[in-house]
């Protein structure tokens, strides 16, 4: 079932040392403050426990993936201290993902938009569906993917992401997305690529755990300045969205 709850939902289990970190929300799996604060927890204490090789990271429901941050506390944000708290959400799962000692394999499902697809990107390997389109939005708002910008040039290069962030209206396909190194797999349907996804993770789950973390920190070489870059970013962004032009966008899209 799907959550119901303001807030959000998330839910982790453990199953031959794999963890499922599922999270929703009713508007389109978008993230509230409160959930990212719950992600972000979760991702260091699995980080620790020797009973995980590796983490699926899922959201709920078959249709959108992540609409990224809550329209609703994104206009409720009055004061550059609660923007930069609010945005800060998203530099602080972005860098517990890159920091976990799992592997970290992403399941989107359906439609990614802004700081979905920066959770997407921030995954080491990603499976995903025909209907998993990316969008970055942020600029039709009054506002810059400031914080997940580095973490998708990452992992897609910066002239895809200047080609993605500067059609803010253009949704992206996920054979784009793929092509561009955001998406590894991509399925007809949600069947078929849970029952490939369950083969991959139960295999890669058996693999040496410290050959696992150790080759991850390979891949994320060079981005340790990470954890001071995006909390700046996120204070830059906490003062775009208290702008008159943001906030008139805003209310359009409202």
């Amino acid at each position: 079932m799907e959550t119901t709850r303001t807030e959000g939902s998330l839910y982790t289990s453990i199953n031959n040392k794999i963890a499922t970190i599922e999270f929703g929300h009713p508007a389109s799996n978008s993230f509230t403050a409160a959930l990212l604060k719950r992600l972000t927890k979760t991702l260091n204490e699995l980080s620790t426990n020797e009973a995980v090789s590796v983490i699926v990271l899922k959201s709920e429901g078959e249709r959108a993936f992540c609409a990224g941050a809550s329209f609703n506390e994104l206009t409720a944000v009055s004061n550059l201290s609660e923007g930069k708290v609010f945005f800060s959400g998203f530099a602080n799962v972005i860098n517990a993902m890159r920091l976990c000692s799992k592997v970290i394999i992403g399941r989107v499902q359906g439609k990614a938009v802004g700081g979905g697809v920066g959770i997407a990107a921030a995954c080491d390997y990603v499976f995903a569906t025909e209907g998993a389109s990316i969008k970055l939005s942020e600029l039709s708002i009054g506002i810059a993917p400031l914080v997940i910008a580095p973490v998708v040039s990452h992992r897609i290069g910066k002239a895809a992401l200047g080609e993605l962030s500067l059609a803010p209206t253009e949704w992206k396909t996920v054979y784009w997305a793929q092509q561009k190194g955001l998406f590894a797999k991509v399925f007809e349907n949600i069947a078929e690529m849970d029952k490939e996804l369950d083969l991959y993770t139960h295999q890669l789950a058996q693999y040496n755990p410290e050959a696992l973390e150790a080759w991850k920190k390979v891949l994320w070489e060079g981005t340790d300045h990470w954890y001071t870059l995006l909390l700046d970013r996120a204070a830059i962004t906490g003062q775009l969205v208290l702008s008159d032009a943001t906030k008139l966008a805003l209310r359009k899209f409202k």
